[in-house]
């Protein structure tokens, strides 16, 4: 809106270029957050949007390919863990995966999947994805129920022997899903920044995702590999592999791996800040690229 005075014209609000090389506008992240809720139940209804099944979708797709590593990895090349179930041990590591997954696949789209939207109407670019990452929790939380259902289902029916007695360990569970978040979402906004210029990463980060998998305890025990220095620290290297391992061991009931945790988390800050940099940098010239 535009108030004149004789010669002059004045604005009620004034949208300057921000020339600092670092700044998080949390406060306007918080003014927005009615944009961020619109953004999370577009996101939500764009997904189950003319399907049949809707969110039945999020317990189908854990389930098909727990079933899936049970009869391959678990039964022919036996490698799920003694104590463990097969099923709980792989559908453990399936859900916190492809929670990790959606985010950094979602928020990679945040420049050239939100391009009109973005140079049309002004308001803090962050919005778009920490929306996308919202959405994603709600995935995350129907198959974290399918799981807990499955092992109440075991624990309940003894079935192979298997008994879980939940402590306060479980407390910090949240901790862990916010480390999953981060870790997502800074690889995301990395990715988004970049392929404003290089198109191919757009083609690759799904790929990229699936093949990282492999290199995480989502299939096998990472005990499995003790024999194996070299690729036991290759195998820690990767940020989500302590998250897999302290995830299972809360419910699982065996010890916690706080070093681990702690490099994950420090990896997740490091990740962030990277991630923001670049993006505050993309997001002054994006248009004139996208």
């Amino acid at each position: 809106m535009m108030v004149t005075l004789g010669n002059r014209t004045d604005w009620d609000v004034v949208i300057s270029p921000r020339s600092s090389w670092w700044r998080l506008d949390l406060r306007g992240i918080w003014a927005y957050r009615d944009l961020v809720r619109l953004l999370v139940r577009r996101d939500i209804i764009a997904v189950y949007k003319q399907t049949v099944l809707g969110p039945l979708w999020h317990v189908i797709q854990p389930l098909t390919t727990t079933i899936t590593f049970t009869l391959v990895f678990g039964i022919a090349a036996r490698l799920s863990p003694e104590g463990v179930p097969a099923v709980l041990f792989y559908m453990s590591g399936i859900v916190a995966w492809n929670f990790f997954a959606g985010v950094v696949n979602r928020t990679s789209k945040t420049f050239v999947g939100n391009a009109n939207l973005m140079t049309k109407v002004y308001f803090p670019r962050l919005v778009i994805p920490i929306s996308t990452t919202l959405s994603s929790l709600v995935s995350f939380g129907i198959q974290l129920l399918t799981f807990l259902g499955f092992l109440i289902a075991y624990n309940v029916g003894s079935i192979e022997g298997f008994s879980w007695r939940p402590d306060w360990s479980l407390a910090l569970f949240p901790v862990l899903v916010v480390l999953m978040a981060l870790l997502g979402l800074g690889m995301g906004i990395i990715v988004s920044a970049m392929t404003t210029k290089y198109r191919d990463l757009s083609f690759l980060v799904g790929f990229g995702v699936q093949l990282l998998m492999y290199a995480s305890p989502v299939i096998f025990p990472l005990s499995m590999f003790e024999q194996h220095p070299k690729l036991l620290f290759a195998l820690q290297v990767n940020p989500m592999t302590p998250i897999i391992e302290n995830t299972r061991a809360l419910f699982f009931g065996s010890s916690l791996d706080w070093r681990g945790l702690a490099y994950s988390g420090g990896f997740a800050i490091v990740l962030m800040i990277l991630g923001l940099l670049l993006f505050h940098r993309v997001e002054r010239s994006f248009a004139d690229i996208v």
